[in-house]
């Protein structure tokens, strides 16, 4: 699911997620994307990784500008992946990011609408859905980098970084 890279030729069918952090100037963003490697996915792969792309999307459109609160991003993400049946991974979160990699808050991927700390314009914050076709729990190598599914599943990983406006939110890091 998340590793630094290797000499693994990636194979067709093989899922890859890539993170990209981007710096300019001492600020940075973070982005996500999961893909499957030379096909167009097809069932339970297209499942996976269509309803967490669509779950960043949902928490993105939580945001409501000035004063929303964490808790609704991460509701409108944890609604999306239950209602798809995929396990939430609850250990990684996505952050604040700005000045550096990772700030506060924290922004999980499940939650409670109305609760968590609040955001306001000019806030910059990497919401990154992550989800399994297993369970939720992950293991992380020796290396402090390399994560996979505990079970084996297979795992997504979609992330962008907003800015938080006075009425909504711009996604910094859209192509």
């Amino acid at each position: 699911m998340h590793s630094f890279p290797t000499e693994y030729v990636f194979e067709k069918g093989d899922v890859v997620s890539f993170d990209l952090v981007i710096g300019y100037r001492g600020m940075k963003t973070d982005s996500a994307f999961t893909m499957v490697v030379d096909e167009e996915p097809k069932g339970a792969k297209k499942h996976l990784l269509h309803a967490t792309e669509q779950s960043l999307y949902a928490g993105i459109d939580a945001i409501t500008g000035d004063g929303t609160r964490v808790g609704d991003i991460s509701a409108g993400v944890e609604a999306v992946l239950k209602k798809a049946k995929l396990g939430i991974i609850r250990e990684l979160v996505g952050h604040g990011v700005g000045l550096s990699m990772h700030m506060e808050p924290e922004i999980p991927n499940y939650g409670r609408r109305g609760t968590g700390p609040m955001l306001h314009a000019g806030d910059t914050i990497a919401i990154e859905p992550m989800a399994s076709l297993g369970g939720e729990k992950i293991i992380t190598d020796s290396d402090g980098w390399t994560i996979s599914m505990k079970d084996g599943s297979l795992g997504a990983h979609f992330e962008h970084t907003v800015l938080i406006t006075e009425t909504g939110a711009e996604i910094l890091t859209k192509l």
